[in-house]
């Protein structure tokens, strides 16, 4: 079971999942202990970015009633590999800076078609890869590396302290989808002298288990032919996270 302010935050993101439906092409699901590891994965990996490899989950179709509810009249079957499965279990696949993280080590392709593949030649269907202190838009490294992948690509930007040498970068253009619950508690005043006296803390979403303050939190993901993917977050029994909420008020 997650964590209760992330169960919070993903339920507010399928929220917005729902009410923007028409705007998107296709769907993917991922279950909430995916998102919980993989955020782990990212504080302990600091400062480097990491890649994860993802594939469908084949004993885990999507529930059609959940298709039924956040499929707009836009949705395209058949727009990417891997399509209607819940995702499997995530693989650590590379770990390094915004150029070097794509590149796939050797003991992750499968040496015959790596180089048809691009520089991630790699085996899974899904990637993702996070921007630690960044906004989760796509680099031209990102949209580049994204024309090799046969399913879809994802980007989360977490924002943390302590951030180390680097401090949260937002100043790009690009869709952002937010990842936090609807109610966030107010921020508090610092204490202390000079330019500090009334300088507002950041609000803290949750405490990861490495001891780092998470901020906020920003997930996307696309097809590489530039369209926006809806991700929905569900649970073990394969309903969204605000399930029973989103059907009292259809």
């Amino acid at each position: 079971m997650v964590d209760g302010w992330l169960a919070q935050a993903m339920a507010a993101y399928n929220a917005e999942s729902l009410a923007n439906k028409e705007g998107y092409r296709g769907l993917v699901m991922m279950p909430g202990e995916t998102l919980e590891q993989i955020l782990h994965w990212t504080l302990e990996s600091l400062p480097d970015e990491i890649l994860i490899g993802l594939d469908a989950d084949n004993n885990r179709p999507h529930r059609q009633e959940v298709d039924e509810m956040f499929e707009g009249g836009d949705h395209e079957n058949g727009l990417f590999a891997g399509e209607g499965y819940i995702l499997g279990e995530a693989t650590i696949v590379n770990r390094g800076d915004s150029f070097s993280v794509h590149h796939v080590p050797e003991e992750w392709t499968d040496g015959i078609f790596s180089e048809s593949r691009g520089p991630r030649g790699g085996r899974f269907v899904h990637w993702l890869h996070t921007h630690p202190n960044a906004v989760a838009v796509p680099s031209k490294q990102d949209a580049d590396a994204a024309q090799y992948t046969l399913g879809v690509d994802m980007i989360l930007g977490i924002e943390f302290s302590p951030s180390g040498p680097f401090g949260w970068y937002d100043d790009t253009d690009g869709v952002r989808r937010k990842l936090q619950p609807e109610q966030v508690a107010p921020v508090r005043q610092k204490r202390g002298w000079g330019r500090w006296r009334n300088s507002p803390e950041k609000p803290v979403l949750g405490v990861a288990p490495t001891g780092h303050s998470i901020h906020g939190l920003e997930l996307i993901s696309f097809h590489r032919s530039g369209t926006a993917v809806n991700v929905i977050f569900v649970d073990e029994e394969g309903y969204p996270y605000g399930w029973e909420k989103f059907q009292s008020s259809t």
